[in-house]
């Protein structure tokens, strides 16, 4: 005999699917938390490494307003020489959150970024990882010579082709890791 179909029995029903797909989400979270934050960890990691010089002694996370939103920066130095800092600047691009590294000598010049995470357009936004041509434009830039924006606006800093949008925000997202790099600095 069928089950009647009535309101009490749609609600148990629902209810039972819920409980067991909630079940199921919240086991599959726990199965992949460690190994996704130690993935995570080895992109900082290794994206620390691209901006930095090397050698030097790599200090903890300290925290640092980049942007006006909560960052960090990490200091390279060889006992109280300090060779760089890498600074987490995130800024908003085309398709969402644009977060980079940005590695700044103590001269205030940048010595490399590396994207940490993106949501751009495939193909086109997303060539800010791909194509060397623009990322290698900020190796080595200095703000106190150049201006930290695209041509389009007045600076130096060629766009992606048909990604203004995220070549603004990569520029913005480095101009804002040099200003907090000021006010480490004390300036």
């Amino acid at each position: 005999m069928a089950a009647k179909s009535n309101l009490t029995n749609m609600v148990l029903c629902l209810t039972a699917v819920c409980l067991v797909c909630s079940a199921l989400l919240g086991g599959m979270y726990v199965l992949t938390a460690e190994p996704i934050a130690k993935a995570n960890a080895d992109i900082l990691k290794a994206s620390i490494g691209a901006v930095l010089p090397e050698g030097g002694e790599l200090s903890d996370a300290k925290p640092l307003q980049v942007g006006g939103q909560p960052s960090e920066y990490y200091v390279s130095a060889s006992g109280e020489d300090v060779k760089a800092y890498a600074i987490k600047s995130t800024v908003v691009g085309f398709g969402g959150p644009l977060t980079l590294m940005v590695g700044i000598t103590p001269d205030g010049t940048v010595y490399n970024t590396s994207v940490l995470s993106h949501t751009e357009t495939p193909g086109l936004g997303a060539k800010c990882t791909t194509d060397e041509h623009f990322y290698s434009q900020f190796k080595g830039f200095n703000p106190a010579e150049k201006i930290l924006s695209v041509k389009k606006d007045g600076g130096d800093i060629d766009a992606i082709t048909a990604s203004t949008i995220t070549s603004r925000a990569y520029s913005l997202a480095v101009k804002n890791a040099v200003e907090a790099f000021k006010t480490i600095k004390g300036e």
